[in-house]
Parts: structure tokens; C-alpha cells; sequence
């Protein structure tokens, strides 16, 4: 279970996300340059392309993206979608063929904007081939962001649905549709002092602040999330200076972190094992883990671009304590 979201701040656009899951899967952030080699489970071989940086899995030298930013900005994340994502068993000729785990890497090695994107999406077709037979695909849907469009991707078998996604979240099931639809049922929230509209003849005294959103939800579930999340992102200050912008892209996504104990899946803890966000507008993927809070940074300019290896980094994951005295 994940959240992600986009967030413009003075200009400047960020994409981050949260990671929930029981456990982990060796995962580092990844740099991908220009001149690596991807050889597509379908037959193509893109030998030059654009730049990437975001977290990935690396097995047999192939960056298995989570998240991804590309060096023009656009940026994708896959979270769960199980029961509803659903991947053919056969290719379609005319078609843009992909297996699930090739997506990211595709589009972001390829295309600068969401406008470009939308077109490409359309004759998409993703056919349920692994990258190894003992790892099956991950049900997915995506949220793709420029930092000024934003679209959501969900393939069902009812087919392909491409959204304009005006809250800039994503969370996992229901599709997002649905989500859409039930931030109705909390459009009376307000960041504000509340209005006595119960009974004008009752005093009804504000005890607290806070209380314009109460019935805010508050549980871990993905629908509460996405409520949660987008109620967040949307009331949220927009700081002038980047580096506070930053840090507020991680307080918007800390509304939705999962504390370890909180839910147990298959008799074990899933928490938020890693927070990313990325500056999508200056190349640099910031991230921190569950154990260690300080926010960490990989410029992907900082790298050869012009190579054809990836370059990777282990993600902290041991506490580190500023001892003051």
C-alpha cells in the first residue's frame, strides 16, 4: 500500500511517495544514463535515450523502477492496484507491447511531457510477461506528472483508462474514479473555524482548533488516504524557498506514513519503508527511510549522464542521531 503526489511551490515542482510494504526488496536509487541499454522483453533495444534517476530493484543489471524521474521532468510511480490492474496473455499487433515492469523505463527514456504521454497511452498494451519466471508482475496503476499535468493510468479488463488527475494523489483500490468521487463526501471540511450550521439557536463554542476538519479519516486504509493526502496537499502552504518547499513535500506525504504495528498483512508489520521526493525541475531524487529521518539527496547531474552503467546507492537504513552535546 502507497501514496504518492505532486506539489508546486514557488515555481518549483516535486514528486514523491510513500513505500508501504512488509518488507524490502534490496532496493537503491538508481541512476540510469543516457547510453544503457534496454533491451525490451518484446524485441526492442533502445541504445540512446534520456536520463533517469528514482528507486529501483537491480537484477541482472536491469533497474526494476518503483518511481522515476526523467532529466526533463517527467515522473511515474507504479502502486498497488491487485484485483483490478490486469495484464493480457498475448501480444496485439500494432500495438506498443510491454511486459508491466518495462513501463517506467519506457516512458520516461522517451518523453518529456504529459502531453506526449497521453497520445503513447492510448496504443499501449502491457502483456503479462515476467522478468523472471519466479517473480510474478506486481498489479499496478501509475501516476504520471510533468509538474504541470498529471494523469493517472489504470489497465483493467475493461481496458485502458487514462485520467486527468486534478488532486495530484494516488493511493491503491478503488480506482481512481471512485476515489474522485468520494472526496465528495468531505467537501464540508475547512481549514478554517468551523460554522455553527447545526442549531443557530444552540451555543456551540469552537473547544479547539482544528475542528473545521473533523471527520477527516484517519486509518491507514487506501481510501482514507487518498482523502487524507489530497485534503493535505491542497490546504497546504506553498513556501518561497525551495529547500522549505522540500521539506513540505515530505510533511504532506508524513500525513500518510505507516507506523510499524499499525497494520499486519500476512502476520507481518507493513510501515513506510522509504519517502522519496524528487525535484523534478533540478534533477535531485531526496528520499529518507523508515529508520533514518534525515533527508537524504542524489543529484542526477552530479553523475556521467553520457555513460552506459548504472550507477546506484544504498539507502540508509540505520538511525542517524545529531548528538548536540
Amino acid at each position: 500500500m502507497c501514496t504518492a503526489i505532486t506539489f508546486t511551490s514557488n515555481n518549483n515542482s516535486y514528486f514523491g511517495r510513500t513505500f508501504d510494504l512488509e518488507k524490502r526488496f534490496e532496493e537503491r536509487v538508481t541512476v540510469t544514463p543516457r547510453n544503457y541499454i534496454f533491451r525490451y522483453s518484446m524485441g526492442e533495444v533502445d541504445r540512446r535515450h534520456f536520463a533517469i534517476i528514482g528507486t529501483a530493484t537491480i537484477m541482472d543489471r536491469y533497474p526494476l523502477y518503483y518511481d522515476a524521474t526523467n532529466e526533463y521532468g517527467l515522473s511515474m510511480a507504479g502502486l498497488n492496484f491487485v484485483g483490478n490492474a490486469y495484464f493480457s496473455e498475448k501480444e496485439i499487433d500494432g500495438r506498443i507491447n510491454l511486459a508491466p515492469y518495462e513501463l517506467i523505463p519506457y516512458m520516461l527514456s522517451k518523453y518529456k511531457s504529459c502531453l506526449e504521454c497521453l497520445e503513447v497511452l492510448k496504443t499501449l498494451h502491457l502483456v503479462d510477461k515476467r522478468f523472471r519466471d519466479d517473480i510474478p508482475n506486481s498489479e499496478l496503476h501509475w501516476l504520471i506528472s510533468d509538474g504541470k499535468d498529471c494523469l493517472t493510468l489504470e489497465i483493467s479488463r475493461e481496458g485502458t483508462k487514462i485520467y486527468n488527475n486534478p488532486v495530484g494523489v494516488l493511493t491503491n483500490n478503488p480506482g481512481f474514479n471512485q476515489q474522485m468521487l468520494n472526496l465528495s463526501n468531505y467537501m464540508s471540511l475547512t481549514n478554517e473555524e468551523p460554522v455553527n450550521k447545526f442549531a443557530s439557536s444552540i451555543d456551540m463554542p469552537a473547544y479547539s482548533r482544528g475542528m473545521g476538519a473533523i471527520g477527516l479519516p484517519g486509518d491507514n486504509s487506501s481510501m482514507s488516504r487518498f482523502v487524507r493526502a489530497s485534503y493535505t496537499k491542497m490546504n497546504s502552504s506553498q513556501p518561497a524557498d525551495n529547500r522549505l518547499a522540500l521539506v513540505q513535500t515530505f510533511h504532506i506525504l508524513s500525513s500518510v506514513e505507516q507506523q510499524e504495528g499499525t497494520v499486519i498483512f500476512n502476520g507481518q508489520f507493513e510501515r513506510t519503508q522509504y519517502t522519496s521526493c524528487c525535484d523534478i525541475k533540478n534533477g535531485i531524487y531526496y528520499y529518507k527511510t523508515y529508520e533514518n529521518s534525515q533527508i537524504a539527496a542524489v543529484n542526477m547531474f552530479n553523475e556521467n549522464l553520457e555513460g552506459d552503467e548504472l550507477i546506484s546507492y544504498r539507502m540508509g537504513f540505520e538511525p542517524n542521531i545529531e548528538s548536540i552535546n
